[in-house]
C-alpha cells in the first residue's frame, strides 16, 4: 500500500488519482490549481487569528455548527475518551467570518470546491459500472449548491508540557463526507493506516493537495472506495514547540442527496455528529 503523488496535468492524472483512492483511501497532486501563494497566506492570517482573543466573539453555534471551537470542546474521535489537542473554526460562505479573513477564505473555498468537482468526475468515470450504478445521480451533481461543504481551518498548538496523557493532536478517524480537499499542512504529522494496520506517513510536502475519501463516498460506492483511518501524530523534539496550521474542506452533498438505501446526507452527518459528541 502506497498514497500516489501524481502530476494533476499529465495525461493519465484521473485514473492514477482514482487507483490511488480505491487502494489506499488517499491520493496526493502536484501541479493542481490552487494557488499556493494563497494558502500561505491563510495559514498566517489564521494563526494570528487563534492567538488573538477575539476568537472568543465567533464561538461555535451547537445548531449551525459555524464559527470557533475552543480546545475544551474539541472533538473527541469515535472509539476514544480523549479529546483531540486542538482549537478550529469552521467556515460555511453563508456563517459567520472576521471580517479581515473573509475575502481570502472564500476565494479559497471556491476555488477547492471547483476543483474537487472536477476530482468527483474522475471518480465517477473510473468506478466500474456495477459501482456507479449505485450513485444516485451524478456524484459531482450531489454538490451542487449544496449549503454543507464545510472548511475548517485547524490550529495545533504547541506542546508546553501540560497535556493531558495520551491525548494527541487528532485521534485516529475516518472523515464524515464525500471527499476531503487537504492542502500540505505547515508541520508534518498526518498518517494514514495501511491494511496490514501499519500506520504510513502521507506524503506531505509543501505544496501538495492532499485528498481522501470519507464515510459518505464509502457508503455511495457501497464500500468500493474505503474511508481510511488516519491521524495527526504529536510533534517530537525542537517541531514541539511549533503550532501546526491545517485547511481541510470536508465536501458534503445537499442535504436531501441519497447516500444508500440506508442513509441521505442529512440522517449521515447527524449520525456522525452524535458519535462525536459535538451535536
Amino acid at each position: 500500500m502506497q498514497v500516489q503523488v501524481v502530476d494533476y496535468r499529465a495525461n493519465d492524472a484521473a485514473q492514477k488519482f482514482v487507483e490511488s483512492l480505491r487502494t489506499t483511501g488517499f491520493g496526493v497532486l502536484t501541479n493542481h490549481p490552487i494557488q499556493q501563494a494563497l494558502v500561505e497566506k491563510i495559514y498566517q492570517d489564521w494563526y494570528t487569528f487563534f492567538t488573538q482573543a477575539e476568537k472568543q466573539a465567533f464561538a461555535f453555534d451547537p445548531e449551525k455548527q459555524d464559527g470557533y471551537f475552543a480546545p475544551e470542546i474539541s472533538e473527541t474521535a469515535k472509539g476514544h475518551s480523549k479529546k483531540d489537542i486542538k482549537e478550529y473554526y469552521h467556515v460555511y460562505p453563508w456563517g459567520r467570518i472576521p471580517e479581515q479573513l473573509r475575502e481570502d477564505i472564500l476565494s479559497y473555498y471556491k476555488m477547492a470546491s471547483d476543483l474537487a468537482s472536477e476530482l468527483l468526475d474522475w471518480v465517477e468515470k473510473y468506478s466500474p459500472a456495477d459501482v456507479a450504478k449505485h450513485y444516485s445521480e451524478a456524484l459531482s451533481n450531489m454538490i451542487m449548491d449544496t449549503p454543507n461543504t464545510l472548511l475548517r481551518i485547524l490550529h495545533y498548538p504547541p506542546f508546553d508540557g501540560t497535556e493531558e496523557p495520551g491525548a494527541i493532536r487528532a485521534a485516529a478517524h475516518e472523515d464524515i463526507n464525500l471527499l476531503t480537499i487537504l492542502p500540505a499542512a505547515n508541520e508534518p504529522g498526518l498518517q494514514v493506516q495501511a491494511q496490514d494496520g501499519e500506520w504510513l506517513d502521507v506524503p506531505s510536502d509543501f505544496g501538495h493537495l492532499i485528498v481522501n475519501i470519507g464515510d459518505m463516498l464509502q457508503e455511495a460506492s457501497q464500500g468500493y472506495f474505503p474511508s481510511t483511518s488516519h491521524r495527526v501524530i504529536n510533534p517530537t523534539g525542537e517541531n514541539s514547540g511549533k503550532s501546526r496550521i491545517s485547511l481541510p474542506l470536508f465536501l458534503h452533498p445537499r442535504s436531501e442527496v441519497v447516500l444508500s438505501k440506508n442513509h441521505t446526507q442529512a440522517s449521515y452527518l447527524l449520525e456522525r455528529l452524535r458519535e462525536l459528541g459535538v451535536k
